[in-house]
């Protein structure tokens, strides 16, 4: 086993007894066991009034180059009896089923407390079950022979639990280790087997359906079959499913983007106070300009730096084409070129800089992050599965997508004390992760964090969040008074609708194509860009707020749904012209001062709808 511990299980009845600490050798130490890895039956000390959890004890070879003890030698290595044919990940066979209901294991014959256990032997009940751990990478060759290849784990770091680090904690981290180094079967195909949210049971089917679910080295290799085939037809070019999750899609009709924002009045009192609504999401098919913008950008974009193998690592703009840039931006990248253009535009926009020396920095420490534990652990877990699971790369229950997703918010909810973890950064990870690899996607979120007003947005109490809404609510106040009187007349908070909007960055808001779109453009120009959406969408219903039927119900309902522009050209060209205006951007500087005067004065809570 490359680097990972010899186990030794404790029986249970040591657990009544109080652990003393003694001097161990540097080769040695003491971690704690998970007992309800596979159950929620943990032993109970009368004492405290807390769980007891067995010790385990954990020996690495003084060299790493050295093999792990095997049977034959002295060896206090713990390994499952039935199994020991077998691949330790590889799935249970038909034979295996009509085994003997419980799991059992022995050790080397030399340890004191080794004795090979039987069905009903009472030595069985003495022990915790632990899941199997990968085999060895070293040249020595397995205990037996195995028809799967060998799998690498880099680290047993995160297989070992930090100095006071909750045990549910503990046990989420290294379960998304020990997977990372495994894989499951299915990706993207199958829903998986859930580990960590409900435990695996006790039961030995429970187990067996675990074990099930490992990769057993064969899934990148195997023919894909009818059913595999069957879903990749039925998933869009970003890789969503074809039927939509969302309850209400509304229409954002493009006539009322025929008029650039400018000061109004309220339309007809008789106006609908719903808008069209839609059945299903439609397709997204690629731009059907998409073929000659693709060739624009590339000759607008030119390589700044290469590896020793001349792969670029950093993308510029050529000498004469930056006045270009942003028109490009809003007209939306080519779909080839956004991992580029994304990274480009962050380092243009960020104080890190384009250039790799600061991204290798980053990546070092996103791997370093990945050894230590969070307090947010458990519940990035519980949001893992939950966020964008209609999309086939975060479907499977501990997929490559959602084993990505979680060290990428683990290492992130490190990265800034005050911040933490929040909900609202796994939609924002998820879209990172589409289109770059974990470190990268790390990298990424620290600089929206330190160049992009993220930290305020996620910090304790969001002050970046009700900064926009305060600069929003000055120019529906300044260009839109009626709807401002209805928010006010209908008791309707900025807050209650558009919290989400600023916390995503409009990730569960628009769809996929659309949203990547608003993030070309928010990567360019900054979070002023959600700003500018927002106030489209409310200059869009502007007539239905303000109808005679609106009240809080359609109000809050109509702001609530997910929304499809009816042509996202001219959203994106309006939002353009908005931001465009230099009088109107200096207004919104102006009040965001205004609104940190008013935080600092101790005023900020009666100045918001």
């Amino acid at each position: 086993m490359d680097d990972l511990p010899a186990l030794v299980l404790a029986p249970s009845a040591a657990l009544s007894s109080t652990a003393t600490t003694t001097a161990r050798p540097t080769s040695e130490t003491t971690i704690v066991s998970i007992y309800s890895m596979y159950g929620d039956d943990r032993p109970w000390s009368a004492a405290s009034g807390k769980p007891a959890i067995p010790p385990v004890k954990v020996r690495l070879p003084d060299d790493p180059r050295l093999p792990i003890p095997h049977e034959n030698e002295d060896s206090e290595l713990a390994y499952y009896n039935e199994y020991d044919t077998k691949h330790p990940l590889s799935p249970p066979t038909s034979s295996d089923l009509l085994a003997s209901e419980s799991l059992s294991f022995r050790t080397s014959p030399t340890s004191s407390r080794s004795r090979e256990s039987t069905h009903n032997s009472s030595a069985d009940r003495d022990f915790s079950v632990l899941p199997p751990l990968p085999p060895s990478r070293h040249a020595t060759p397995p205990r037996q022979p195995s028809p799967a290849p060998p799998i690498a784990i880099a680290s047993t770091k995160s297989l070992v639990p930090s100095e006071g680090e909750d045990m549910d904690a503990f046990h989420v981290r290294s379960t998304y280790a020990q997977l990372e180094a495994s894989g499951v079967k299915g990706d993207g195909f199958e829903d998986g087997v859930e580990r960590t949210r409900a435990r695996v049971g006790p039961s030995r089917s429970s187990q067996l359906n675990a074990f099930a679910a490992l990769d057993d080295g064969t899934e990148k290799s195997k023919t894909l079959g009818p059913r595999e085939l069957e879903t990749l037809a039925s998933v869009d070019r970003y890789g969503f499913f074809a039927a939509p999750s969302h309850d209400r899609l509304v229409l954002l009709a493009s006539a009322p983007l025929l008029k650039p924002l400018s000061p109004v009045s309220s339309g007809p009192p008789s106006a609908p106070s719903s808008p069209t609504s839609l059945r299903t999401l439609p397709p997204s098919p690629p731009p059907p300009k998409e073929p000659g913008r693709l060739a624009k950008w590339t000759r607008m974009m030119a390589p700044l730096s290469r590896d020793a193998g001349a792969n670029v690592l950093a993308w510029g703009v050529r000498p004469g084409k930056d006045a270009k840039l942003r028109r490009r931006v809003y007209k939306g990248v080519p779909d080839a070129w956004r991992r580029a253009s994304w990274d480009f535009l962050m380092g243009r926009y960020s104080s890190l800089g384009p250039g790799p020396r600061e991204m290798r920095e980053l990546e070092r420490e996103y791997a370093e992050a990945l050894e230590r534990p969070s307090e947010y652990d458990v519940q990035i877990d519980l949001d893992v599965p939950r966020t964008i699971s209609g999309n086939i790369m975060f479907r499977t229950r501990y997929g490559a997508g959602q084993r990505s997703l979680f060290h990428v918010l683990h290492s992130f909810s490190l990265y800034c004390p005050n911040c933490g973890y929040v909900q609202g950064m796994g939609p924002i990870a998820a879209t990172l992760l589409s289109y770059l690899d974990p470190p990268l996607a790390y990298a990424s979120l620290v600089r929206l964090h330190d160049a992009y007003s993220l930290h305020a947005v996620f910090s304790p109490g969001f002050p970046g969040l009700l900064e926009a809404i305060y600069v929003q609510e000055r120019i529906m106040e300044q260009m839109m008074p009626d709807v401002y009187e209805a928010f006010k007349r209908h008791v309707v908070s900025t807050t209650a609708y558009a919290t989400k909007w600023y916390i995503t960055l409009f990730s569960n808001s628009v769809p996929f194509q659309m949203q990547l779109r608003l993030w070309d453009a928010f990567l360019l120009e900054g979070y002023d860009v959600f700003i500018g959406v927002a106030v489209a969408i409310v200059w869009i219903y502007r007539d239905q707020i303000t109808s005679s039927t609106a009240n809080f119900e359609t109000v809050l309902s109509l702001l609530s749904s997910f929304f499809v522009p009816e042509d996202e050209d001219t959203l994106m060209s309006w939002i353009s012209r908005m931001l465009g205006d230099k009088k109107l951007r200096s207004s919104m500087r102006g009040w965001k001062e205004d609104w940190r005067g008013l935080v600092a004065a101790g005023k900020d809570g009666s100045v918001l709808l």
